[in-house]
């Protein structure tokens, strides 16, 4: 599970499917893997990751009982490395159509279920073509398919935070960087090679963060 210089990376478990993968693809790219079930597990690591398959308000819930919900928008706001993937990424936003759920509200916008979509969910490969040059997808080729699952996806107010779109009837945000925090739609864990190479890049944006997670606060 990493060698004992690699980034400590906790996987918040509040009650979501897919956390053995994402767990195991995360320990492949190279990092050492927590699963965190309360605020006490952030306190020594260097990334969070927000995973998910289910829906919005549940999970809402889940962050709520577990103590996780102010912990997760502290980091957030504190600079710290945090990628939410699929409902982890929606999560992010200010509200879900699903349910009319009120969410994280550290990005602003909402997420909307998919428009003019031939089927939902959206479940199989699709490419992601790039807005914008970013280390996240360094190496990964312009159009690269990658893996999603969902019927939903976020709208943000500011499109300067998109760094890829994809197409499924009408085109969306497949993933977004503002700072220190990402999200993406697919799922890099269910991605293969181009899934394990984004993880690789995670990582490496991670260890090169000017100032670690262990035991300091981040201004």
């Amino acid at each position: 599970m990493g060698s004992p210089g690699a980034p400590v990376v906790a996987v918040l478990d509040y009650g979501a499917a897919n956390m053995v993968s994402i767990g195991q693809a995360l320990a492949s790219a190279g990092a050492r893997v927590v699963v965190a079930t309360n605020a006490a597990a952030l306190e020594r690591v260097d990334a969070l990751v927000v995973p998910g398959v289910g829906a919005a308000a549940p999970a809402m819930v889940h962050l709520r009982k577990c103590g996780l919900l102010e912990p997760l928008r502290n980091w957030v706001r504190m600079g710290r490395p945090c990628l939410g993937i699929c409902l982890g990424y929606q999560l992010f936003f200010q509200r879900s159509e699903e349910a009319d759920a009120e969410t994280l509200g550290l990005l602003g916008g909402r997420t909307i279920r998919l428009k003019d979509a031939p089927t939902l969910p959206h479940i199989g490969w699709n490419s992601v073509e790039f807005v914008r040059p970013d280390p996240l997808f360094a190496g990964i080729p312009d159009g690269s398919h990658f893996y999603f699952v969902h019927s939903y996806a976020p709208v943000p107010q500011d499109d300067g935070i998109a760094v890829a779109r994809t197409t499924h009837g009408r085109s969306f945000v497949s993933a977004v960087v503002q700072g220190s925090l990402y999200g993406v739609q697919f799922h890099p864990e269910k991605s293969a090679e181009a899934g394990q190479r984004f993880l690789g890049n995670f990582l490496r944006l991670v260890a090169s963060a000017s100032k670690p997670a262990h035991g300091s606060e981040v201004a």
